[in-house]
């Protein structure tokens, strides 16, 4: 964010969540300062046209995961199909990345796969040029070639993304996601 980033903070408050920022400013000259720097018809929030990287050393991400959470995101397991808590969950929300918090699925792109696991057929992609939520890597293990799907911002892994399998979506494609990567936050 370089130079801006420390004249945003000196106006107001910054908060780096997500990938976005969030600008509130603290007085009604900052306001003013915020609609001539942001001009856009919510100067409230502001898009950083930048990737945020959550990093951390092995020894952070121990401290603030549950160990199966970690053995899941950081080490790249699974839980057992069936277990997880998100699989036949129905509320209306955001599915939010259970390692930093960044957002990655709406309800509204859940289906029932029946495969166990949660399924969606697609991730929540951001505007204005920004790479999508979840990225997509080669897996070559376990003897087979599997694309998987990992959080942009914090790199943890997620689950696997299955394409042709003629589930009734739009994209024609199943993110099996690990319900422990996964946290949920009501719409409201």
């Amino acid at each position: 964010m370089g130079l801006l980033s420390n004249h945003m903070l000196h106006i107001g408050v910054v908060v780096n969540h997500c990938r976005r920022f969030f600008y509130k400013p603290s007085t009604q000259t900052s306001r003013f300062l915020s609609r001539r720097l942001f001009p856009s018809p919510s100067s409230q929030f502001l898009q950083c046209r930048t990737m945020t990287s959550v990093q951390k050393s092995e020894s952070e991400w121990r401290a603030v995961l549950a160990p199966e959470q970690f053995r899941v995101l950081r080490l790249k397991g699974t839980e057992p199909p069936g277990t997880g808590e998100y699989d036949k969950h129905k509320a209306e929300g955001i599915y939010t990345c259970a390692g930093c918090g960044t957002p990655l699925y709406k309800s509204t792109t859940k289906f029932n796969s029946g495969c166990g696991w949660p399924a969606f057929f697609d991730d929540i992609l951001l505007r204005a040029a920004l790479p999508g939520a979840v990225t997509r890597h080669e897996d070559i293990s376990f003897g087979q070639v599997r694309t998987e799907i990992v959080c942009t911002a914090c790199g943890g892994h997620l689950g696997h993304v299955f394409k042709g399998e003629g589930f009734p979506t739009p994209t024609d494609e199943r993110h099996c996601v690990n319900s422990i990567s996964l946290k949920f936050k009501d719409e409201q």
